[in-house]
């Protein structure tokens, strides 16, 4: 088997290879790309579709066929890769599949933050970033997002969660990458006229109260539109995130069967 691990918006490989690494099990082909416009790649140009989850999808699928092609599939997504394994199982189920199509056999989304709609509440202060980035650089971009509503709720909220938000003016290449943060929410994980039941392969949501950027009610959303679905519940980060890391390993390894490891 093949395990293909994604990484959250502004993030890179090293997210779910930090988080994950130690549960897979040794005989497992480990996939971790890096989506348009982060970790390596440094692609930022082009037009705002190409930042769409669906194009990401499409561009990721691409890459990973290259590499492995027909090998049966365990994707496990991490917030926007969440939102990408969601496409590119979409673009699988399909009646006549996508060129390109993964032969997708289990998913794991690890705390979604993409809807059905266009920049969610939850995803409004990344467009912002992004934006004070673009305009005032990464320093004084951060200083300048401190002082804002957006920080301060999710600060209210969540410790560890605004700390991520500040994280992204810290990230490797953050304004001349910014892009990445003003166009991708603005996609969507999927739309009304596409029925998630259709995917039809064994799927798991793991999810953390109190987590502004992925809130239970955006898994909530997906647990009802995915037909049968398990329920992976974590406990918030803020009440140690130890405890956390140790609840996510052991919540996808006994559902994905990898045990003991």
């Amino acid at each position: 088997m093949t395990t293909l691990l994604l990484h959250g918006l502004g993030g890179s490989p090293a997210q779910p290879l930090s988080l994950f690494s130690p549960i897979i099990p040794p005989t497992e082909t480990v996939l971790a790309p890096d989506v348009r416009g982060h970790g390596d790649d440094q692609r930022v140009s082009g037009p705002a579709s190409s930042f769409s989850l669906d194009a990401l999808a499409s561009d990721l699928a691409s890459r990973v066929r290259a590499s492995v092609g027909d090998a049966p599939l365990t994707v496990i997504g991490i917030s926007m890769g969440a939102g990408i394994a969601l496409r590119l199982a979409l673009a699988a189920a399909a009646s006549a599949p996508a060129p390109g199509a993964l032969a997708i056999t289990r998913l794991v989304f690890v705390r979604p933050a993409f809807t059905d709609v266009p920049l969610p509440r939850n995803l409004l202060p990344f467009p912002v970033i992004g934006s004070l980035l673009t305009r005032l650089g990464a320093v004084e971009g951060e200083r300048a997002f401190r002082g804002t509503d957006l920080y301060r709720q999710a600060l209210e909220e969540s410790p560890l969660g605004a700390e991520g938000l500040l994280e992204q003016f810290r990230s490797p290449g953050a304004a001349t990458r910014a892009r990445r943060l003003i166009e991708i929410p603005r996609s969507v994980a999927f739309s009304a006229s596409e029925s998630l039941a259709s995917i039809g392969v064994p799927t798991a949501i793991a999810w953390a109260p109190r987590d502004p950027a992925h809130p239970v009610s955006v898994a909530e959303l997906w647990m009802d539109e995915l037909d049968g679905a398990v329920s992976i519940p974590l406990p918030a980060r803020d009440d140690g995130y130890g405890a956390y890391v140790r609840a996510t390993r052991a919540g996808v390894a006994a559902w994905l069967g990898w045990g003991g490891q």
